[in-house]
């Protein structure tokens, strides 16, 4: 599958009591109907912690069987709904009754029809039933809005991670004197600043990932680790660091880092 999901749109004519929505989803129409219809999967996409979490669904899946879903809101107040399957032709459209908890138990009839495009599938859901209670016909499109959201979301292929082609290196700024960091002049200490400031402006880039001061007994040094694409655009970089351009006699000790593990955010 080539297409890109498009995100959902609803419209709801309140005067008719019906809603008209749809969603593309760049998978075939087989993948989608399955995240409608297996309740190991609708308890996987259908809700968020912000507004609600539908914790379980169950059905007896077939015509004239029911179909029971219940959920939690992000107030922690339990909800349910439940209705009955009218028409099943997978994986192309499927009609079932909507009887929620919440909106006094009153009944309405969803009905989704799944086609075939180019690059995926057209999900058109229109739910009907709601003339008379304007509030909870657009209640409900706006709704819908975001479960068809959620639901191409969770089925749409993932992009696949780019290998990282990038070295790494362990840099060191060494000083000639072990005191330097200590009994650094007014003129070093401005010439530091500016070294900071740069590789600042390298790491907002990208290129450094931390660097700082290493207290070390022996001496004090700076440390950094750097992202470069190669050894020449290391020391291109290094090249135009204040603390070399002011020959103070700082110097940069390179270690190559084989490999590099970064703690998911």
């Amino acid at each position: 599958m080539t297409g890109i999901s498009a995100p959902a749109r609803a419209i709801a004519d309140v005067t008719e009591g019906t809603i008209l929505a749809s969603v593309d989803i760049a998978v075939p129409p087989a993948r989608v109907f399955a995240a409608l219809t297996d309740g190991n999967e609708i308890v996987r996409w259908w809700g968020n912690s912000q507004l609600y979490t539908t914790t379980s669904w169950q059905s007896d899946f077939r015509v004239g069987g029911r179909w029971h879903a219940e959920g939690m809101g992000a107030d922690s107040k339990p909800f349910s709904v439940e209705g009955e399957f009218l028409e099943i032709d997978a994986p192309h459209r499927l009609v079932q009754t909507w009887e929620p908890q919440w909106d006094g138990g009153a009944r309405t009839t969803l009905i989704y029809q799944l086609t075939a495009i180019e690059g995926g599938t057209r999900l058109v859901v229109r739910h009907e039933g709601f003339r008379g209670r304007p509030d909870s016909c657009q209640g409900h499109a706006d709704g819908w809005v975001r479960v068809l959201d959620w639901l191409a979301g969770f089925v749409s292929p993932k992009p696949t991670r780019q290998p990282d082609t990038s070295l790494y290196f362990l840099a060191r700024l060494l000083s000639p004197r072990p005191s330097f960091m200590q009994d650094m002049s007014e003129e070093e200490r401005q010439m530091m600043r500016e070294h900071g400031a740069y590789w600042a402006a390298r790491q907002a880039e990208g290129k450094m990932l931390l660097f700082g001061p290493v207290a070390d007994p022996k001496g004090g040094w700076g440390m950094g680790v750097l992202r470069v694409s190669s050894e020449a655009e290391l020391h291109e970089l290094q090249s135009h660091d204040p603390a070399v351009l002011g020959h103070s006699g700082l110097y940069y000790e390179n270690l190559p880092m084989p490999r590099v593990i970064f703690r998911e955010a």
